[in-house]
């Protein structure tokens, strides 16, 4: 392919003549690495401090989870352990290894200790800004970079010395802090929207437990709910196996447990229903409005009466159908056992009525997923244009 005039190609991909490229140790002041380093190799434990160990499980793509269990240290491990430095608000968290590849920065001044398979690079600010170069670790072109560089069947990892002469694009300075600045408004903005999709979420969880169990009544009904069992209302049916009818023209989807699989010239059932996990993903609730096949390893139900099966799957979500497993290898449920489940149960309208409610709390959660999965790909177009110099800012 022909260069375009003003550009050039290099390991960093094809770049700016007026860019330059830089290993990472090039570009980096200190990488610090503690992998091999654990409290009883300095005579110590975990515990009697605050100062958490951040590992590969709390560093994922952009972001620090804190909501992912992490040992706590004391001041005498940190002091210990952290020989080689302070960890500080903006440095570079890289995992090498079980994930490969996940940055972040870190996102305040706290004491933290660098734990297992996370290295960290503090970066030599007369040559590129943190925020500059974690934009560029976390591009398609350097994950591919690290992918082809690494090793391992199952767990990918890489060698630190490896790592360290893998090249990042470097423009100028001040144009670094532009494509920086544009790019983290971005990663701003999908923040934003993850915290509203999860906080939408918990309120969607807070209404069906108080909805589905009677606890919260919404305004014109009373009285109260009779106890039944699923069988009262529902008869759970087997799939079947769908070699004779799968189609790649068929207008029905094949359901298994994780969802469709493929389609089918006809139809098994053809009404609302639930479905869940006859054996392997047990505790998975599906539903479908529109005519469908089920395999045999996943059940399907008939609603009797004028139940609302929509209801049903909102309280199929509920149950920890896990209790109910009756394998000790791969779990599995027995459609007797789904149907001696008790449970407090409105009349049929109040259950459209609920169903109603946590259907539109569902339409309002995928527009804001639909607008998530939006804006995440127009962050990854413009990675795609600035980090490598094919769009400029300045």
């Amino acid at each position: 392919m022909e260069l375009r005039s003003g550009y050039k190609k290099t390991d960093a991909g094809v770049i700016p003549e007026d860019w330059e490229t830089e290993s990472i140790l090039g570009i980096t002041r200190q990488i610090m690495d503690f992998r091999g380093r654990t409290p009883k190799k300095l005579g110590m434990e975990w515990g009697g401090g605050e100062i958490p160990a951040l590992s590969a499980k709390n560093v994922k793509m952009g972001f620090v989870d804190f909501d992912e269990e992490c040992y706590l240290g004391s001041e005498a491990l940190y002091n210990k352990w952290m020989t080689h430095g302070d960890v500080a608000k903006d440095d570079i968290l890289f995992t090498t290894e079980a994930p490969l590849g996940n940055v972040a920065l870190v996102p305040d001044g706290r004491k933290y200790i660098l734990s297992q398979r996370t290295v960290l690079f503090k970066v030599d600010e007369n040559k590129t800004t943190s925020g500059y170069l974690f934009q560029q670790l976390a591009s398609d072109h350097f994950q591919k970079l690290l992918s082809d560089n690494s090793s391992g069947s199952t767990a990918k990892g890489i060698q630190r010395k490896k790592l360290e002469q893998l090249v990042v694009a470097k423009p100028p300075l001040s144009e670094q802090r532009v494509i920086s600045e544009a790019l983290s408004d971005m990663d701003a903005l999908l923040s934003g929207l993850n915290k509203l999709i999860a906080k939408k979420r918990d309120l969607k969880q807070a209404a069906m437990q108080q909805l589905l169990t009677g606890q919260t009544r919404l305004p014109g009904f009373g009285g109260k709910w009779e106890v039944k069992r699923l069988a009262d209302v529902l008869t759970i049916r087997h799939g079947k196996d769908q070699k004779a009818v799968a189609s790649s023209s068929g207008q029905y989807p094949i359901l298994a447990t994780g969802g469709q699989i493929g389609w089918a010239a006809q139809w098994l059932y053809n009404r609302p229903s639930v479905l869940i996990g006859r054996k392997g993903t047990i505790d998975r609730p599906q539903y479908m409005e529109t005519p469908f096949w089920t395999v045999d390893t996943l059940f399907y139900s008939e609603l009797k009466d004028d139940n609302c099966a929509k209801f049903f799957y909102y309280r199929f979500c509920l149950i920890d159908w896990m209790q109910y497993n009756e394998a000790s290898g791969v779990p599995s449920l027995n459609a007797r056992t789904i149907e001696a489940v008790e449970f407090a149960c409105p009349e049929a309208q109040e259950q459209i009525v609920i169903a109603r409610v946590l259907s539109d709390m569902d339409v309002e959660l995928a527009a804001l997923e639909a607008q998530r999965e939006k804006t995440r790909l127009l962050k990854q177009g413009m990675m795609q244009e600035l980090l490598t110099g094919k769009t400029r800012l300045v």
